[in-house]
C-alpha cells in the first residue's frame, strides 16, 4: 500500500496532517492498522506515532499525531485545559437564524451510541454562521468540550444536521439538479453527485509547540468536493 498523507508540519513532538476522507484514524474490528492515518504515518515517518484524537472516517482537515507517549500527554492536556482549539467548517441543513451562539446540552456514551441525555457530561459547542443559502447554512464550529459525536448531536439538536450525515440527518448526497432551476442532464447519462460524505471539515487549529515554547496556528484547505458543491451554491443556490 503506497498511499500517503498530506503532512502540515512536523517536529520531534508531533505531526499534523491533513486527513482526507474515507481514513478512518485507528482501527477498527473490520479495518487493518495499515489502512489507518496511523498506520500510513508510521510507514512514512518509519516510527512509532499515537493520535491525540479521533474524528469519524468521513471528516477531514487537520489531525495532531504525536510522536512519543509524553508528547501525546502534552497534546491531550492542552486540549482539555482549553489551551488548543480546534476550528470546524461545517455545511449543514436548512437556514441557520441566529448569526452565532452556543450549544450547552449534556452528551451521554454508551458503547458506540450517543445522545443528548440529562444524565451525560457537560457538552458546549459554539457556531457561527459565515453563508447563507436558500436551502443550507455555511457555519465555523468551535467545540469546547470533546465528546463523540458532539458537534453532529449539537447539530442536530437545532434542527439543522449536516447537510450529509447518516446517522442525525440525510444520507443523500448533494446534487447540483436539487437546487440549480431548469438543470438538464447531459446527454441522458446519470447525474453525479457533488458531495456524497460528511459536510464537515476541520479548517483550523490553534497549539502551543513544546519545540518553540508559543502558541502556533494551523489551517488547512476545504477538500475539493466541498470546495465543489460551495462554488455551485454560491451560483445557483442563493
Amino acid at each position: 500500500m503506497n498511499q500517503e498523507v498530506k503532512i502540515l508540519y512536523q517536529d520531534t513532538n508531533i505531526v499534523i496532517v491533513n486527513k482526507p476522507a474515507g481514513l478512518l484514524v485507528i482501527p477498527d474490528q473490520h479495518t487493518n492498522e495499515k489502512e489507518t492515518i496511523v498506520g500510513i504515518l508510521e510507514r512514512q515517518l518509519n516510527q512509532k506515532v499515537w493520535a491525540v484524537h479521533k474524528t469519524d472516517k468521513d471528516v477531514t482537515g487537520i489531525l495532531v499525531i504525536a510522536k512519543s507517549l509524553q508528547s501525546h500527554r502534552n497534546i491531550r492536556m492542552q486540549f482539555e485545559n482549553l489551551q488548543a482549539c480546534r476550528k470546524y467548517i461545517a455545511l449543514v441543513s436548512g437556514v441557520l437564524e441566529e448569526d452565532e451562539g452556543t450549544v450547552n446540552k449534556p452528551i451521554l456514551v454508551s458503547g458506540k451510541a450517543a445522545s443528548i441525555d440529562i444524565t451525560g457530561k457537560e457538552s458546549v459547542t459554539n457556531f457561527k454562521v459565515l453563508e447563507r443559502f436558500k436551502s443550507y447554512t455555511l457555519i465555523q464550529v468551535c467545540p469546547v468540550t470533546r465528546r463523540k459525536h458532539q458537534i453532529r448531536i449539537h447539530l442536530w439538536s437545532l434542527g439543522h444536521p449536516l447537510a450529509i450525515d447518516n446517522k442525525y440527518g440525510t444520507s443523500e448526497p448533494i446534487f447540483l439538479s436539487s437546487f440549480k432551476r431548469k438543470y438538464k442532464i447531459k446527454n441522458g447519462e446519470a447525474e453525479k453527485p457533488l458531495i456524497t460524505r460528511l459536510t464537515i471539515h476541520i479548517a483550523f487549529l490553534t497549539l502551543i509547540l513544546t519545540e518553540r515554547g508559543n502558541e502556533q496556528n494551523f489551517t488547512a484547505p476545504l477538500p475539493k468536493d466541498f470546495e465543489i458543491t460551495l462554488k455551485q451554491l454560491r451560483k445557483y443556490g442563493k
